[in-house]
């Protein structure tokens, strides 16, 4: 069965490819190649293929905050005094290295921002000097996770 969309089409050798690098990218090209049963060449050419497709975005090292001291992960609501203002408060979070993720959003708030920091304090410090004196932003809401119980990709 082939998967098709209006920028690509994936099959199951494809999807077997997927599943093992989204396990473990470092997984050498042969041991796919192995598994799934085709050639070193033949994984490389449907890898060059989802590259140009924009399925696969890129591949990266997950860094552990926790061993670096970061262990506050919050996530907070920015209310924005009005719409016009998100532009140039995105431009500023992007400036703020504890801001890890910024989604423009429906609902009470304009923007939900994802932020890691070493502690509480921390993230008070965060919140108060860098977030809440962005020009347009008005207040925000503190959420604090206490554990990310689920963490993962898109299945394929």
């Amino acid at each position: 069965m082939k998967i098709v969309n209006q920028n690509i089409e994936i099959d199951g050798i494809d999807k077997a490819i997927l599943r093992a690098l989204m396990e473990d990218a470092r997984t050498p090209i042969l041991e796919i190649a192995r598994n799934v049963g085709i050639s070193g060449a033949a994984i490389h050419q449907r890898l060059r293929k989802l590259e140009k497709s924009e399925l696969i975005s890129g591949s990266k090292f997950v860094i552990n905050p926790k061993i670096l001291g970061y262990t506050t992960m919050a996530f907070v609501g920015i209310f924005l005094d009005k719409a016009m203002s998100n532009p140039d408060a995105v431009r500023q979070l992007k400036k703020i290295p504890e801001v890890l993720e910024c989604h423009y959003t429906t609902g009470n708030w304009s923007i939900l921002v994802k932020i890691l920091c070493k502690d509480n304090e921390h993230l008070m410090q965060v919140l108060n000097k860098d977030i809440q004196t962005i020009p347009g932003v008005s207040r925000t809401e503190t959420f604090i996770s206490l554990d990310q119980q689920i963490d993962r990709q898109i299945k394929i």
